[in-house]
């Protein structure tokens, strides 16, 4: 049993790695079409009584791995969104799981903000969010800032913290509206930003966490659990 585990975990990390959701896909090379993807390995790997903690944690490691070749320049940004797609559906797969066995899972709510139409570092983020263990509010694009603080007054006890993304230097300036308005209605929450136009002086000016890339939000999302935990 043991070593049928360490062969499954072997194949999921592998396949999150390349990117591959399912048999349909092909890996970054271009084969492996037919062979089980991350979601029949999960499937497997429940069938057999693995522990869905265990297969987060295997997808973790995979995702840790992803990050050192994208650091290194063998991974570009397809190459990450692929792993990110891959560990999202294996999340879904798992999902029903966690549920069934009352495992708690902290809440992150993600956005765009207003005016800004771009989404890929955000979906990156919030997949890898999933993959982590968090329970992701995705508010998609060109979200207002009064819509973001609705989201986050209606889930208060259990939101752990915000993802806000922006690529442009016009858009922008609307997380620290976001961060105001958050103030206003006295909910005190940490708030993550990323995206081109960001800096680390500009998180600081709007009291934010600046995030270099989506690797370093989660870790950060992580730190943020911790403490509340």
């Amino acid at each position: 049993m043991i070593k049928i585990s360490e062969e499954l975990f072997a194949k999921i990390k592998e396949n999150v790695i390349k990117g591959r959701r399912n048999e349909k896909d092909e890996d970054l090379e271009g084969g492996s079409v037919g062979e089980p993807g991350v979601k029949e390995l999960i499937e497997e790997a429940l069938e057999g009584g693995i522990e869905p903690k265990r297969l987060i944690e295997c997808i973790n490691d995979a995702m840790v791995t992803v990050g050192k070749k994208f650091e290194t320049g063998e991974y570009f940004v397809p190459d990450m969104l692929a792993s990110a797609e891959a560990v999202s559906v294996g999340m879904d797969v798992l999902e029903p799981q966690l549920s069934k066995g009352g495992i708690k899972k902290e809440k992150f709510v993600v956005a765009t903000v207003e005016g800004d139409i771009h989404d890929i570092g955000k979906n990156i983020f919030a997949m890898m969010l999933k993959g982590a263990g968090f329970d992701v509010i995705d508010l998609g694009t060109d979200v207002s800032a009064d819509e973001i603080v609705k989201t986050v007054k209606n889930e208060d006890a259990e939101i752990v913290g915000i993802g806000l993304s922006a690529l442009l230097t016009t858009t922008m300036e609307n997380m620290g509206v976001v961060i105001e308005k958050l103030r206003e209605e006295k909910l005190e929450k940490e708030v993550l930003v990323g995206g081109v136009a960001v800096s680390n002086e500009y998180a600081d000016k709007i009291c934010a966490i600046y995030c270099a890339d989506a690797f370093e939000g989660v870790d950060k999302a992580k730190e943020l659990a911790k403490k509340r935990g």
